[in-house]
């Protein structure tokens, strides 16, 4: 299972899941498109397009730094006809940019609401669409969305029911692209982590870093993400998979060496999990 010579797009590349992904499939010789708002250092986020881009090239991989806002349907045209170009294809999207807010519907500023649709759903109906054309000329193209599996269950629609919307329409375009896609041979699916991963956007979120002790880091997504794009034929395609889960179904026995914390006491489940 390599991904030498691949191309992928990743958005929302610049620092936590995606940087990880870029940077395992980095290590395999395979080619990274850095897509992410983040050009220039923030003062509390660390991590920019060009410095994971550096961290790319010096991992083993070849790197194009691209600064994206995936809102905007016309520079996602635009970028992904310019890493087609700078590589001679793509041969995987990743959607990995995403927004969150965890309030109700009482609480929840409109705007904000937008911006997680736009970032959320609507972006993973843009940039995969954006990509198709590209995908359709890949040996082995996929379109991976980081979402969750979808469940009905009201205790996930009660405390942050706008977010979960928003997730679950990630979810729900790949059951669809799965089917849509299915005469061009490319291979749909979400990811979802088993337990909450330490990121800075969790960070920000609940206010602490405190959560990372019972938290895994963002390796364990980049390893199943690498299990999911080295899967031949649409083998896993139409599922929407944990990462826990597809670790296990490749054989994968061993999980502490993801802890962020090995004393940190029992793992916290990740939303929409039990």
């Amino acid at each position: 299972m390599s991904l030498q010579g691949k191309t992928l797009f990743i958005t929302g590349a610049s620092r936590g899941i995606g940087r990880e992904i870029a940077l395992r499939a980095a290590r395999d010789g395979a080619n990274l498109v850095i897509a992410a708002k983040s050009a220039e250092a923030h003062p509390k986020l660390p991590g920019t397009i060009h410095s994971v881009a550096a961290e790319v090239e010096a991992a083993g991989g070849k790197a194009l730094a691209l600064q994206l806002d995936v809102r905007d349907e016309a520079a996602v045209q635009a970028a992904m006809a310019t890493a087609a170009e700078h590589f001679g294809g793509i041969d995987a999207l990743v959607n990995n940019a995403g927004a969150i807010k965890l309030l109700g519907v009482e609480k929840l500023e409109p705007k904000r609401f937008d911006l997680m649709f736009q970032i959320n759903t609507r972006a993973v109906m843009v940039c995969s669409q954006a990509a198709l054309p590209y995908l359709k000329h890949s040996a082995n193209g996929h379109i991976l969305s980081l979402s969750p599996p979808l469940s009905l269950d009201g205790k996930w629609f009660a405390q942050h029911g706008p977010y979960t919307v928003t997730k679950y329409g990630m979810s729900m375009l790949t059951l669809g692209m799965h089917e849509e896609f299915k005469k061009y041979g490319i291979s749909v699916n979400s990811l979802w982590p088993q337990t909450m991963i330490a990121t800075a956007a969790i960070e920000f979120e609940v206010g602490s870093r405190e959560v990372f002790k019972r938290a895994r880091t963002p390796a364990i997504m980049a390893d199943a993400t690498h299990a999911i794009l080295s899967s031949q034929g649409r083998s896993l395609s139409g599922r929407l998979l944990i990462d826990e889960q597809i670790l296990r179904e490749q054989g994968q026995r061993e999980f502490d060496h993801y802890r962020y914390d090995p004393d940190g006491g029992a793992l916290i489940p990740d939303l929409f999990l039990d």
